[in-house]
């Protein structure tokens, strides 16, 4: 897992893992999720990726757009 940027100091995101078609996304508390093309779609994953390469805006984004679309919980 690579720790999140959080440059605005206040997500609720620490830290994510890429992978090819899928992201894993670790929250305070220790809470792991994977989303997945399949279960997210591809659109969402690649932007998912890029706020976490970024460092901002991926809690945001996951609670406006995928919250409930996750493959499964720990990844």
């Amino acid at each position: 897992m690579e720790r999140y940027g959080n440059l605005h100091g206040n997500s609720g995101v620490t830290t994510y893992k890429i992978n090819d078609d899928s992201i894993c996304v670790e929250f305070k508390g220790g809470k792991t999720y994977l989303y997945t093309y399949a279960s997210a779609g591809e659109e969402n994953i690649e932007k998912m990726k890029e706020l976490a390469r970024e460092g901002r805006g991926l809690a945001t984004f996951i609670s406006q757009e995928v919250h409930d679309d996750s493959e499964s919980k720990g990844c």
